[in-house]
Parts: structure tokens; C-alpha cells; sequence
């Protein structure tokens, strides 16, 4: 897979081109070059290429931005560095685009909330192509014209959408097949998905008929998770993790999973995978 990143920042991802290169092309000290993202690239699964702004503008002063018609403060980023150099890409034309197999995505404040729903859906491309805004906004026409889709990472407003990308390409890599450790590790986690058939209560069973003691997230967030020492500052670990009792740590991991949202995100609630065992535990804890 690969990700085309515009920008007019391209040492935010990478650094300042007088460090160090590593061997497979990506700087160092950069967010490109460190954690599971790191090794994808390293890897060959994700291939990451940044590109200036600046590069397609055809003024002395290298120009990318300009005052907003109609008035009002700040500056806007122009629309035309931007379709060039998506244009050098070789992408397809809006009409043409496959967006089975490429997608053209604005980051903005205005766009729709990135999920990971929408980062299993980039994952399954070829090559995504991510616009990072600037300013006081982008020319309204690369949204027109050019760009599938705007999305936003949340209900803020950040100074450039460098950011916005750097959260978009970490979380779409990270469910790319072999880029984590162990192929289980994005379903059991957070807003991973159900399990497979649906909630399986206590009674699920890994492919060798040992009962398993995770469940699949399905859209809730994950349960609490512990380490050694099993007594840390006189708090020790939940009594039932060091049972061994495979039924029983499943059921007091979904429970806790569907208490932390509950408490936290209960917005997440209305669309998760839910059992009526799952419910009647719910109906306990708006009891108290």
C-alpha cells in the first residue's frame, strides 16, 4: 500500500534533510522511521512518500497561498499547487477514480470524523492520497473537484493537517496484514470487530477447542489490561485474572469492557455487537 502525503511541511514527517538516512530511505528521528509504522516501511508493506506544496507553484516566491475573496482574516491555500501534484501522481481523474483501489482524502475540520471503520477501509487500497490543509482553509474547489472525501480526527481545529495525517497513516497501516505482531492484535482492541458470528457469550473456542479468553471488541472499547508485578503499590490484579479459569476471565472482560464505555464513550453503545447478556449487565449498572 502506498500514501502520498501533500503538504508544505514535508520535514514534519521526516526531519531535516542534513540527518542521518537509514536504509530504507526514511530518516531517522522522524515519525516515519520509528514503532510499527517504522517497521511496515522498513518491511515494504507501506510504502510513504511526502510531497512540497511548493514544488508545483510557478512564482519566484514559491507561492501556495492567497487573501480570500469576499474578505475576512487569514490566508487560504491555493487550489492549484495542489491538483498539480496530485495530477504528477498519476491519479485518476475524479469521475474515473476506482475508490475501490485509490482514494484522494482532504484532512479538515469540516470533514467527517475519521473511525476505525473508515481506516479498515483504507487499508483495503492500493494508495490513498492525503491533502494536508493549511491556513485559514483550502480553496473550496479541491474538495469540488479533486479530493473523495473530508475527514477530520476530531471535534477541534488544529494548525495544519500534518497531524490529522500522521493519525490517519499510522491507523490505517497498523490493519494492513503482517504490519502487526500477531494477526489477532486490531480485532482485540478497541473498536475491533466482533467476534466472528457475532457475540459468542462466554462459550467461544480458539481453532484448537481451547475456550478463549477474549473477546472481540465489536465496536465497544477494550477491557482493562495488567502486568507483573500482580501487586503494584498495594493494588493488586483482579482476582479472577490469575485463576486460569478461561470462561470466567472472558466474561469479566466483556463486562469491563462494557463498563468502560458505558462510563466513557456510552455514545459507542447504540452501535455495538450486543448480547442480551451484555444488555442485562448494562441495565445493572444504570441501576446504581
Amino acid at each position: 500500500m502506498r500514501f502520498d502525503i501533500l503538504t508544505i511541511f514535508p520535514n514534519f514527517f521526516s526531519g531535516p534533510p542534513d540527518h542521518g538516512v537509514l536504509d530504507h530511505g526514511i530518516l531517522d528521528h522522524g515519525i516515519l522511521g520509528h514503532g510499527v509504522l517504522g517497521r511496515a516501511i522498513a518491511t515494504g508493506a507501506v510504502q510513504v512518500a511526502t510531497h512540497d506544496l511548493r514544488d508545483f507553484t510557478h512564482d519566484r516566491h514559491r507561492t501556495v497561498d492567497d487573501r480570500p475573496f469576499g474578505g475576512g482574516e487569514g490566508m487560504v491555500l491555493k487550489a492549484q499547487p495542489i491538483f498539480e501534484c496530485v495530477e504528477s501522481l498519476g491519479v485518476a481523474a475524479r469521475p474515473e477514480r476506482d475508490l475501490t483501489r485509490q482514494s484522494v482524502v482532504l484532512l479538515s475540520a469540516q470533514g467527517r470524523r475519521f473511525t476505525q471503520a473508515v481506516a479498515a477501509r483504507l487499508a483495503g487500497m492500493e494508495q490513498v492520497v492525503l491533502i494536508c490543509g493549511r491556513y485559514e482553509g483550502v480553496d473550496e474547489r479541491v474538495s469540488e473537484m479533486l479530493a473523495d472525501e473530508e475527514l477530520s480526527i476530531g471535534d477541534y481545529v488544529l494548525s495544519g493537517g500534518e497531524l490529522a495525517a500522521a493519525v490517519v497513516l499510522d491507523a490505517t497501516a497498523r490493519l494492513l496484514p503482517g504490519v502487526l505482531g500477531h494477526a489477532d492484535s486490531a480485532r482485540y482492541e478497541s473498536f475491533g470487530e466482533a467476534d466472528s458470528g457475532g457475540n459468542e457469550g462466554v462459550d467461544g473456542m480458539t481453532a484448537d477447542g481451547v475456550p478463549r479468553s477474549t473477546h472481540g471488541a465489536g465496536g465497544l472499547l477494550d477491557y482493562p489490561h495488567y502486568t507483573r508485578p500482580a501487586e503494584f503499590r498495594g493494588v493488586a490484579i483482579p482476582e479472577v485474572l490469575a485463576g486460569g479459569d478461561h470462561a470466567a476471565i472472558r466474561l469479566w472482560r466483556r463486562r469491563m469492557a462494557l463498563k468502560k464505555t458505558w462510563r466513557n464513550r456510552p455514545d459507542l453503545l447504540a452501535g455495538a455487537v450486543l448480547s442480551d447478556e451484555d444488555r442485562e449487565f448494562l441495565a445493572t449498572l444504570e441501576e446504581i
